[in-house]
C-alpha cells in the first residue's frame, strides 16, 4: 500500500495524462486492467460506466477493470522511464506481466460523459441569453498553457473579429494536468483560470470559468474548490493587493491568489465526476470604472458579478 501510494503521488505531479498514469496504476492490481472479468469469467458482466476520461477509453476509466487491456508491457515501462517513477523491485515485476488482452464475457453501456456535461452547459447558457458554442471536448494539455490559450479565444470573442456573435457562451470539457514544480497550493482547474486571467487583463465584459464536474471535494488538488473563476478585472486585483500573479503561477500557489481576490469556485461535492468544464462568457458589453469598482466594492470583487 505505501509503494502505490507513493506512485500515485508521483504520477500525479509528474505532468502525466490520465491515460499514462492509469497504463501504470493497474498494473498492480490484481482486479483492474481486465482481471475483474477475468476472474468473473464464464459468468457474464454488464458493466454501466460513467466516464471521467477524455475520449470515453473503457481500458482507462477507473483502470478498466471489466475491459481488455490496450497499453503493453513495454509502453508501462516508457511511460515510467519518461516521467522518472522510482519502482520497487516488487514493482518493477509486476510491471512485467502482461495483462489480459481480450475478453468476451462483458457488455458495456456509458450513461455519462464530458460531452454530456457540456452539452448541459450549452442548454443552461442558452436559457440566460448567451450564444453557445462547444468547442471541445478532449481538452487535455499543461493547465497553464490552456489557460494562455483559452485567454486568447476569449480575446477574440471580445474583439467581435472571430466567428462567435455575442453575447456567446464558448464551452470546452476535458482535463488538463499539472507539472509540480513548486510547493504552493491549487490544483488544475485553479491553475487554468489564474493563466487565463494575465491573458484577458483589461478585457471589459468577459469572464472565464473552469471548474471540476465532482465539485469542492478536494479533487482539484488538495483544496476546497473545484477552480475558479476570472475576468478582465481579476490580474489587476492582484496588483492592488500587491500579490505578483506570475510568481503564484510559478509556485503552483493558485489557491491562494484567487482566494485573495474571491475568484475560487467552492461548490460542495456533487457525487459524480465526468472530467472539467470550461466556459468563456463573452457579453460585448462594456463596463465603466465605476460600474466596474461598484462590482468589485459589491462582492468582494467577483469576477462575473457583471455577467451574473
Amino acid at each position: 500500500m505505501a509503494d502505490m501510494a507513493a506512485l500515485n503521488e508521483a504520477l500525479l505531479g509528474s505532468g502525466a495524462n490520465i491515460g499514462e498514469i492509469n497504463a501504470l496504476r493497474k498494473r498492480f492490481s490484481s482486479v483492474k486492467a481486465g482481471r475483474f472479468a477475468q476472474h468473473c469469467s464464464p459468468a457474464k458482466i454488464f458493466q454501466v460506466v460513467l466516464s471521467d476520461v477524455v475520449g470515453d477509453r473503457l481500458d482507462v476509466i477507473a483502470s478498466g477493470p471489466a475491459c481488455a487491456d490496450a497499453a503493453t508491457t513495454e509502453e508501462a515501462v516508457k511511460i515510467a522511464n519518461r516521467y522518472g517513477i522510482v519502482m520497487t523491485g516488487a514493482m518493477k515485476r509486476l510491471i512485467r506481466q502482461e495483462t489480459p488482452k481480450s475478453l468476451g464475457n462483458v457488455e458495456t453501456q456509458i450513461t455519462g460523459s464530458v460531452g454530456e456535461l457540456c452539452r448541459g452547459a450549452s442548454r443552461a447558457a442558452e436559457k440566460r441569453g448567451y450564444i453557445p458554442y462547444i468547442l471541445t471536448t478532449t481538452l487535455d494539455c499543461e493547465a497553464r498553457e490552456a489557460g494562455c490559450f483559452i485567454a486568447a479565444i476569449t480575446r477574440e470573442a471580445a474583439s467581435g473579429e472571430a466567428v462567435f456573435k455575442k453575447p456567446c457562451a464558448l464551452i470546452m470539457g476535458g482535463e488538463t494536468v499539472v507539472h509540480l514544480r513548486g510547493d504552493g497550493k491549487g490544483g488544475r482547474n485553479q491553475e487554468l483560470a489564474l493563466a487565463a486571467a494575465e491573458g484577458i487583463k483589461g478585457l471589459d465584459g468577459v469572464a472565464i470559468l473552469s471548474a471540476g464536474s465532482d465539485g469542492s471535494d478536494g479533487t482539484d488538488g488538495p483544496t476546497d474548490a473545484a477552480g475558479g473563476v476570472v475576468g478582465g478585472g481579476t490580474w489587476a486585483f492582484l496588483a492592488e493587493r500587491g500579490l505578483d500573479g506570475p510568481r503564484f503561477l510559478d509556485d503552483n500557489d493558485s489557491y491562494s491568489a484567487l482566494a485573495a481576490v474571491d475568484a475560487l469556485v467552492k461548490t460542495g461535492p456533487t457525487g459524480t465526476n465526468v472530467n472539467d468544464l470550461v466556459v468563456v462568457l463573452a457579453t460585448g458589453q462594456s463596463l465603466t470604472r465605476k460600474e466596474s469598482a461598484e462590482n468589485q466594492a459589491g462582492d468582494g470583487g467577483s469576477p462575473v458579478a457583471c455577467l451574473a
